[in-house]
Order: C-alpha cells, then structure tokens, then sequence
C-alpha cells in the first residue's frame, strides 16, 4: 500500500503537509473517537504507520527508494557511549537536543497488536422444502485470506547481505565534539543485514484476496430473514489478529400449500358436505410425510384443528412447531335429478336456516315480494 496515499499527500509533499494530514486523519479514525469499531482502529494504525516513516527523513528516504519492507525498520535508539577526546570523528550535523533526545526519549512503540479481520455478507436463496428440512449450501466466498506467497509476513524472501548503512555492525555512530553516541542503525533495525523487499503479491500487507468454495450448514427450520454465521471465515486478521466472520442472510421462497407463522405451519384442506356433517379422518400431506387429520361430525367451513409438533423446527432449539388445518366445505355439483332429490330431501328434514335468513312469511306481512 503506498504510505503517500493512505496520508492523501503528494510524493514532493513537505513535513508540515505530513502533520496536516496525519491530524486530519487522526480526528476521523481515532480508537478513541469511533470505540469499538475494529475498520477505524486498522485504518488509524495504517495512518500511524504511514506517518511515522514519512516523517522520518532516513525512513522516508529508504521508502522512496526500497518500498515499505525498507521502512518498517523499528525506531533507533541511542546510547551514549562515552567521551572521545581524539580529533577525529567530529560530527557537528545534529544538535545536543538531537543527541540527547535520542537517549532520554524512548518512544515506547510496542509490536502492534493484532487487529481482528472484516466480517464478510453473503445472501443465499432456498425453497421452503429446503429450509424445512435444513440444507449443505455450497457458496463461493470472496475475501482476504493470509498471503500464500509470503506466509502472511509481506516480504520477500532474498538472500541475506550486509547492510550498506552500518556495514554490517548493526549500529551508527555519531559524534558531538568529545561525546560518542551509538545509535540503532535504522537501514537494519540493528541486524546488520539489508532489509527484505515487500512482497509482490500482497504489497507488503501479508493479506491476499482469495476465492473459496465453502460448504455451509444451513440448520432446519431456518425462517426467511434469518442470518447464519459461519465463524473465521471472514477477512484474515491484520498481524496475526483473529479472522472475521462470515454472515449468511437467507431469503425463503414462499410455498404455494403452507405457510408459516412462527414456528406454525398453516394450511387448508377441502372437505366434502357429507364427510363434514357425517365425520371423516383423512390423510394430508405434510412436509416432513403425510399426516392423519380426524374431522368430526358437524365441522364449519373455517374451523381449525390443530397437529402439535408438527410444523416448523426452530432453527436455534429444534423444538417443532405446530400444523394448523382450516377446513373448506366444497359443495358438490349437482347435475343428476337423483342428486336434486336427495338434497331436497336432506333440506326438508333438516330445516335449518341462517339466523341472518328473513322467513317468507316476515318478508309477506312487510309488504316485500
């Protein structure tokens, strides 16, 4: 990633242009200001990072001409070493405040910490058949995965030779008139050996994007608008951080027979005249293998029956719901004269009206016809 941009400065940009915009940065992804939020914590630490170097004259320089692998040297530390009353080593390019605030100032920059990955989305589309009965879905997932080029470190390996700054000593002398101090050598970060190049693939980050087919378990009974995670399958962790999670949203298709309410599966089922005045049992068919109904005698059109633990499962306790049958009275169509009599028959004996039904001799007496 280059540092130039995640700053938002030019390449020719000054030090003051740096600070502006590392602050101006530093407002807007503070761990502090956005509590929680893991993408602002990795964006300030890449802010920090790219900060730091290009602020540093030597660490900026090594930048520009090797890439961030060249940067990434730890700060240097200086020790003072004692007094040289020889001549020879005079340096007079840093100050005494330069000197000694290398020595008293230890900066404490620890190893950052991991941070953990991004969660990935992904939505995924089931019958209900396929939702009742739960289902392996296989899905192809897009995300950031460690680097397999560089095993996640984010430099390339090369082979080991000395380092051009200290040759090869690990460490920088400097000199203020008699007073030697012994600084880190930051081309090396005090190895001695010249700092590996960023890896070509990842760009120094350790992180790649990877496609991968993954078999997810979508449990039974999951409803429409559920989500179902998938741990550690999200984006790879920065520095060893935890890997995200993936989250699969499920939409249901609805079904032309059931429908579900809660963990309640409802559904209609036709009955004739006679089975609903004489009581019959049928046979339904349910989604899990077809299911015994006793209608008794006398059943209205929109009367419910309830079949316990026979809907839907919940997808969190497996516990079933329950089936409820609204039955439908069908009238049969009439077209013999047999068929006519017996109901007129069936009528006669079984004078029964509607409570809402005038009687004719009511309708006679208002004058109605």
């Amino acid at each position: 990633m280059d540092l130039y941009i995640v700053l938002g400065v030019r390449q020719d940009a000054t030090d003051t242009d740096i600070k502006r915009a590392y602050r101006r940065l530093a407002r807007r992804f503070h761990p502090d200001i956005n509590p929680g939020d893991h993408a602002a914590e990795a964006r300030f630490r890449e802010v920090l990072d790219a900060y730091e170097t290009l602020i540093d004259r030597e660490r900026r320089t090594r930048y520009d001409s090797g890439g961030r692998a060249a940067a990434d040297a730890p700060p240097a530390r200086s020790e003072f070493e004692g007094f040289d009353f020889s001549a020879r080593g005079v340096d007079y390019s840093a100050s005494f405040g330069d000197l000694f605030a290398d020595v008293l100032l230890d900066r404490g920059n620890r190893a950052p910490q991991g941070v953990r990955g991004s969660d990935r989305h992904m939505e995924v589309q089931l019958s209900f058949a396929a939702a009742f009965a739960g289902i392996d879905q296989v899905l192809t997932v897009n995300r950031q995965d460690v680097c397999q080029a560089c095993a996640g470190k984010g430099i390339a390996f090369t082979s080991s030779s000395a380092c051009s700054m200290c040759q090869g000593t690990g460490a920088v002398r400097s000199v203020r008139g008699h007073m030697v101090f012994s600084r880190t050598c930051t081309g090396c970060g005090g190895t001695g050996q010249q700092r590996p190049r960023a890896c070509r693939t990842c760009q120094g980050s350790g992180l790649a994007m990877c496609t991968e087919a993954l078999t997810v378990r979508i449990p039974p009974g999951v409803a429409d608008g559920e989500t179902v995670r998938v741990p550690q399958k999200g984006d790879a962790g920065v520095r060893g951080g935890a890997a995200g999670d993936l989250y699969v949203k499920v939409h249901v298709a609805p079904d032309a027979v059931f429908a579900r309410h809660g963990d309640d599966l409802h559904t209609t089922v036709s009955v004739g005249v006679h089975e609903a005045a004489l009581g019959t049992r049928l046979e339904i068919a349910g989604l899990d293998g077809p299911v015994r109904l006793r209608i008794p005698p006398g059943t209205q059109s929109g009367q419910r029956f309830r079949l316990r633990d026979r809907g839907a499962p919940s997808s969190r306790t497996g516990v079933r719901g329950d089936l409820i049958v609204e039955a439908r009275l069908m009238l049969p169509a009439v077209l013999d004269e047999r068929s006519k009599e017996l109901l007129r028959e069936f009528g006669k004996l079984n004078d029964s009206r509607p409570n809402d039904r005038v009687p004719r001799d009511s309708r006679a007496n208002r004058g109605e016809s």
